[in-house]
């Protein structure tokens, strides 16, 4: 037992005699170890520079060449914007409308620059336009035209009424008895008018634009379901936010000129052919379209509905689908634009039940309703 500490005292005597070199035991290709880490640094910059090389490298071309119309459409906007002060959403519809060749009806109390929107909408193309101011008195042909008789000839000439334009703005539509509003049906689904035994084609492009108050019911005609059905969108438009309001009084106040004369056109008939065209073709995948149809099936079974959407709706969500879709520089179709588009196509196509309407429920609410109970797909 007591050898043991000596022997570890002549250990460390040895040691110190003896050190050991180190650099001796070292393999010959320590240099190039220690340059490993080196070189990873050298490598990660430029791995890091091919891989985002490579990254745009990838463009993604729509299929469709969408960037005119989408300048057009941005250009609309700002025109639309020397006058008009917020309502984006209005007008946005506005243009979907436009090029999924569809009518819209505006509601709203008076007073929102409905009338002024839609007169200024359609100065920005340079296209024929006119007013019609629905009166409880007008009758069918105030607005299709009549049959004249020429007493040189004696014979009777046709005299087209206003109706006869592109874009045709009817001034509180809801004023008109039944029998002038139904003079409509015709015009606004087949694009012609049949008086006489003649037919009278319209020329495209062909938008009707509908104010209606929904506040004053005295001395008013409730459209019926079947042409209410002829819009393709009914936009509720809401008062302005207290910083449009303000901003709304400052361009009053420093404005120099009247609206139109503020307002370019930007658009003419050849171009806006060409943009429904490239609408059209947008692309829209199977499951997008069982997306649409589920909505609308679904509606025509909600507990909360006396009536439901039909084929008509769904063929103007997809429409309107593709019309978001383009204006938004896209060829293809996403599940948002269906959402962006369902209630200003379904609220007024759908008809609540007595017992929900008494309870204040409105059908905003159950499209929403709708949206939420199908899946959306990925």
């Amino acid at each position: 037992m007591e050898e043991e500490p000596k022997n570890t005292e002549n250990q460390k005597q040895e040691q110190q005699e003896n050190p050991v070199d180190l650099s001796e035991n070292q393999p010959e290709n320590v240099e190039n170890q220690v340059n490993i880490p080196e070189n990873l640094q050298e490598m990660e910059p430029n791995s890091a520079e091919n891989s985002t090389d490579e990254n745009t490298d990838i463009d993604f071309k729509n299929r469709i060449p969408l960037e005119e119309l989408y300048q057009t459409v941005e250009q609309l906007k700002s025109e639309l914007a020397k006058v008009i002060v917020g309502q984006h959403e209005f007008i946005e519809l506005l243009i979907v409308a436009l090029l999924a060749d569809g009518h819209v009806l505006i509601e709203g109390v008076p007073g929102i620059a409905k009338t002024i929107t839609a007169k200024l909408f359609a100065r920005t193309l340079n296209t024929a336009f006119s007013r019609i101011q629905f009166t409880p008195d007008l009758m069918p042909s105030d607005v299709l035209g009549t049959s004249i008789l020429n007493m040189k000839s004696s014979t009777f000439e046709f005299k087209q009424g206003p109706i006869f334009s592109n874009i045709v703005l009817i001034d509180e539509i809801n004023r008109a008895p039944a029998k002038t509003q139904a003079a409509l049906f015709e015009v606004m689904e087949e694009r012609q008018i049949t008086i006489d035994g003649h037919e009278y084609a319209m020329q495209p492009p062909f938008m009707v634009l509908a104010t209606q108050n929904p506040i004053d019911q005295e001395g008013t005609y409730a459209l019926p379901e079947a042409q209410l059905d002829r819009f393709l969108f009914k936009i509720k438009v809401d008062y302005p936010t207290m910083e449009d309001e303000v901003a709304i009084l400052k361009t009053h106040h420093e404005r120099k000129k009247q609206p139109l004369q503020l307002i370019n056109a930007v658009l003419n008939a050849e171009q806006l052919a060409t943009f429904k065209e490239q609408t059209k073709a947008v692309i829209i995948e199977e499951k997008i379209l069982n997306y649409i149809a589920e909505i609308v099936v679904k509606s025509r079974t909600h507990p909360h509905l006396f009536l439901g959407g039909s084929p008509r709706a769904s063929l103007a969500i997809m429409n309107a689908s593709k019309a978001f879709a383009a204006i938004n520089g896209r060829d293809f179709v996403t599940p948002e634009d269906v959402k962006k588009v369902v209630k200003p196509v379904m609220g007024h196509r759908i008809i609540l039940s007595p017992e929900r309407e008494m309870e204040g429920m409105t059908p905003e609410t159950v499209i929403d309703m709708l949206v939420q109970a199908v899946e959306i797909p990925r």
